[in-house]
């Protein structure tokens, strides 16, 4: 997997990479991650990215030909993406995108390389979006001043995705989201701390009790918490038996 972030202040990314998981990816070859400075491909000796917005108002609109130009060099010329299918994704960060989730972060997981546009003032030149960009995302209902902290989500959720780049491979599907529900509270050692125990069960060594359990905490703390996950979540007749007793107890 190959990560192309292009950002106006590229100095964002400094270290970010260079911890845990997507450190190692990188040691280990699995993922490629390189960050560009889009003024470096804007052609006048000062470098310009933005503009004043035609029609007026307030703020500064980042200008199209600099961002073309650095895609189509990390891309090769003349080969820009067609679609939502092609291995190479252009995707611009944005609060208009579709909202980033544990299956949109599962398919992008599943191409080969990301090319992250970090937006920034009052946005970019609707032709990048029109002619450019084959996909928006945005990682919540809430504002920041750019692109660049979404990116490092995207590089972060995706790359846990990739086989091999966590040491049991069957972690991620034990996360919170990743069938529908909040993970199931965690508990280590020592067995009793400041006079809170452990769960009884977790102690028993019976998997079968200890999985029932899970389970039924994973259902507990989503209903609580985001109910409205329960609503697409995979359920067997024993999680919808366990919701009505919860329901009911309401």
């Amino acid at each position: 997997m190959r990560f192309d972030i292009l950002s106006l202040f590229p100095g964002f990314f400094a270290g970010v990479f260079e911890q845990s998981i997507v450190k190692r990816a990188v040691e280990s070859g699995l993922v490629t991650i390189a960050v560009h400075s889009i003024r470096d491909f804007a052609p006048d000796k000062h470098h310009i990215t933005d503009d004043e917005p035609y029609g007026g108002g307030g703020g500064m609109v980042m200008k199209a030909g600099p961002i073309f130009r650095a895609v189509e060099a990390v891309v090769g010329p003349g080969v820009l993406p067609r679609g939502a299918l092609d291995p190479t994704q252009v995707i611009l960060l944005s609060p208009a995108g579709r909202l980033l989730d544990q299956a949109v972060a599962r398919e992008l997981a599943s191409r080969e390389h990301l090319v992250l546009i970090c937006g920034r003032y009052e946005g970019v030149d609707e032709r990048v979006r029109e002619h450019l960009v084959t996909d928006e995302i945005s990682i919540g209902d809430y504002v920041l001043s750019g692109g660049e902290i979404p990116a490092m989500v995207i590089v972060e959720a995706v790359t846990r995705l990739l086989p091999g780049a966590l040491g049991d491979p069957m972690a991620t599907m034990r996360d919170s989201h990743s069938g529908g529900l909040l993970e199931h509270p965690h508990y280590t050692r020592p067995a009793e701390f400041r006079g809170w125990a452990v769960p009884e069960v977790l102690l028993s060594g019976n998997h079968a009790e200890v999985a029932r359990w899970r389970r039924q905490q994973s259902l507990l703390r989503t209903h609580q918490r985001r109910p409205e996950l329960l609503d697409a979540a995979d359920l067997s007749e024993e999680d919808q038996e366990f919701l009505q007793q919860l329901t009911g107890c309401d």
